[in-house]
């Protein structure tokens, strides 16, 4: 897929959300790239035989104080071919797994852990197959 297109695909999901969360997404950029380079996916903790879809840099509302104005925006960037890659280049898949990485960096940005996260979506998996 073109980078335009998958751009497009993640300001279309970004959109998509539900209006509360849409709404309270403030002082937040969302950006597209290839994939992450291996220095920063070490940063933040991911393993050789690993693979990052998606990253949060920023603070998260839980954490932002009466001090916080005048601050660079958040940053939740997308990886575009890792992304492909386990989507097996299936369109359907595709915009189903960028739903699941923006939703799961967009909570990230307002406090969840990454392990909340991944306990928060297995609920939601074991609920759909129901």
């Amino acid at each position: 897929m073109q980078k335009e297109a998958f751009t497009q695909l993640v300001q279309n999901t970004v959109t998509s959300l539900p209006k509360q969360a849409v709404v309270v997404l403030k002082n937040v950029a969302f950006v597209v790239e290839d994939e992450a380079r291996r220095e920063k996916a070490s940063e933040v903790g991911i393993k050789m035989n690993e693979v990052l879809l998606g990253l949060y840099e920023g603070i998260p509302k839980t954490q932002r104080g009466s001090g916080y104005f005048g601050v660079l925006p958040d940053k939740i960037t997308i990886f575009q071919k890792p992304i492909e890659k386990l989507a097996s280049f299936d369109e359907k898949r595709l915009k189903k797994l960028v739903y699941e990485v923006v939703y799961h960096e967009i909570g990230h940005h307002f406090g969840f852990g990454e392990k909340e996260l991944r306990n928060i979506e297995a609920q939601k998996r074991k609920k759909d197959c129901v």
